[in-house]
């Protein structure tokens, strides 16, 4: 068949036309889907703008994980009516968060020449930046130390989970009296199992901190084996202590650890366990689910840890469960993720 002009012309506008059918459909279909994921949750928290502090007596601060209009974003509620309680939101959004003493470390996402990028924002009780530092991957981890001085953070350079087996990470940690960024843990010297260390794929990830400001605990990785280790910021060094620890939490009265052990042949990747520092014996604890967080202790006697939530993909619940393996565990939170922090 000949094709004339005019057919040309036909055959040229129809497929505009459907190319533009096609355009506006996508369009329109990706507005429904975002409009759905921020769709508030029927049933799930309610919120109210405020001021959000890290100074406020008896207030747990958390990231909000409900989908809607205040996704990721750091909220506040009381600490005795945690549960139901209407969340105040604050504008500061985070991926990963923690505080103490009035100091906060939030590590967010944002873009740089248009790219995805992220950072670590330090913050002071009012939210407001103090100061900002880019990161090189992923967020994983964020830690304070109990007087504010000391912040660290955790990153995914390579991989997205402990859980696979390829994957790399930095931790780095800010003094924030003088401002000085210790870049990368994997500098400091390592005695492991009584002698010198080093070796190209080791990581670290987890640090938690004493009440001296100098010493903290963290999870080194090599070989397929992780270690509790216990380091020193001025001495750059650390020393292991006990294999098949990750992300530790150190208690408020600085005699135990709480961690995630790894348990083989069982249908939990994770159990929850607490480690007693002077002897190094360590309890299961009740909740048997894979708990892929660093936990966080609310008092001596209990710990609080997120897990995915029922349901809602992309979204995690915080739990807490007895710090002495007794009990069970008790819903604290939903659409939230540890660790929920008790401002004083």
């Amino acid at each position: 068949m000949t094709l004339t002009p005019l057919r040309r012309l036909l055959i040229l506008a129809t497929g505009v036309l459907v190319l533009v059918g096609v355009g506006a459909w996508s369009v329109l279909s990706a507005a429904d889907r975002a409009a759905e994921e921020n769709k508030p949750r029927a049933g799930g928290p309610t919120f109210a703008d405020g001021k959000v502090s890290l100074s406020e007596p008896d207030r747990l601060v958390f990231r909000n994980m409900a989908r809607g209009p205040r996704r990721d974003r750091l909220v506040s509620v009381p600490a005795g009516t945690a549960a139901g309680a209407t969340r105040t939101a604050s504008d500061v959004s985070c991926l990963r968060f923690h505080a103490a003493a009035g100091t906060g470390v939030c590590l967010q996402a944002t873009t740089v020449l248009g790219r995805p990028a992220y950072r670590a924002q330090v913050l002071d009780s009012g939210l407001r930046t103090l100061r900002s530092y880019p990161l090189a991957g992923i967020p994983s981890r964020a830690r304070v130390s109990p007087s504010g001085r000391l912040a660290a953070w955790t990153v995914f350079v390579k991989g997205e989970s402990y859980g696979t087996a390829f994957f790399s990470t930095r931790t780095s940690i800010l003094d924030t009296r003088g401002w000085k960024l210790t870049a990368n843990l994997e500098e400091f010297a390592i005695t492991l199992n009584g002698g010198p260390y080093r070796n190209s794929d080791v990581n670290f990830w987890g640090v938690t901190f004493a009440a001296d400001d100098d010493t903290f605990y963290a999870t080194l990785s090599t070989r397929e084996k992780t270690y509790l280790v216990r380091g020193s910021l001025a001495a750059r060094s650390v020393t292991s202590l006990a294999e098949n620890v990750e992300c530790p939490s150190l208690s408020p009265d600085g005699t135990r650890v709480a961690y995630k052990k790894r348990v083989l042949g069982t249908a939990a990747l994770w159990r929850e366990h607490v480690m007693d520092l002077r002897t190094l014996k360590s309890t299961a604890l009740a909740e048997r689910r894979s708990v892929d967080d660093q936990a966080a202790w609310l008092d001596d006697r209990t710990l609080a840890y997120a897990l995915p939530a029922d349901g809602r993909t992309g979204v995690d619940d915080v739990w807490t469960v007895p710090a002495d393996g007794t009990g069970t565990p008790r819903l604290l939170l939903s659409d939230a993720q540890a660790p929920p922090r008790a401002t004083e």
